[in-house]
């Protein structure tokens, strides 16, 4: 899928929105600035993927959501923003979309991936196991990272 056409589902789907209303085939999770919060995310989001009839996708949607967590905790932890971390997977057929959201502002870079240092290879491992990844600045402040991943389901 191109680039553009990743953007273009993005902009349709309207995260601020989302992180406030519930959908049809739309699970929403907040989570707290602490470690186990990517816990908690894995298993939402392997239990969400198997209630959907996607379970295939749950390896690599639970090592996405682990690291786009714990970007999350990690940069926007000491935010004085009053709103924490959102997590939110949303089917959008042929797609699953998942986001998390937070405070912070700032942009999400990739880094030449460093396989020896214990970090520097998040967004290379979104990248790797997701269709595309991006991320959106949400009107209330903060941003959205988000991954795409196709099910073939």
């Amino acid at each position: 899928m191109a680039t553009a056409d990743c953007l273009q589902i993005t902009r349709e789907v309207g995260f601020d929105s989302l992180l406030t209303a519930g959908k049809p085939y739309t699970t929403s999770c907040p989570l707290p600035f602490q470690a186990d919060s990517v816990k908690t995310a894995r298993d939402v989001t392997r239990s969400t993927l198997r209630s959907w009839g996607l379970s295939e996708l749950s390896d690599d949607a639970a090592l996405v959501v682990s690291e786009l967590v714990t970007n999350a905790v990690r940069y926007a932890m000491y935010s004085t923003a009053p709103q924490g971390i959102q997590l939110l997977l949303m089917r959008v057929a042929p797609h699953v979309l998942l986001a998390v959201a937070d405070p912070s502002d700032e942009v999400p870079t990739p880094k030449e991936p460093d396989f020896v240092s214990e970090n520097g290879r998040g967004l290379y491992i979104v990248e790797t196991y997701s269709q595309c990844w991006g991320w959106d600045p949400l009107a209330r402040g903060g941003k959205a990272v988000w991954a795409l991943f196709r099910a073939d389901s």
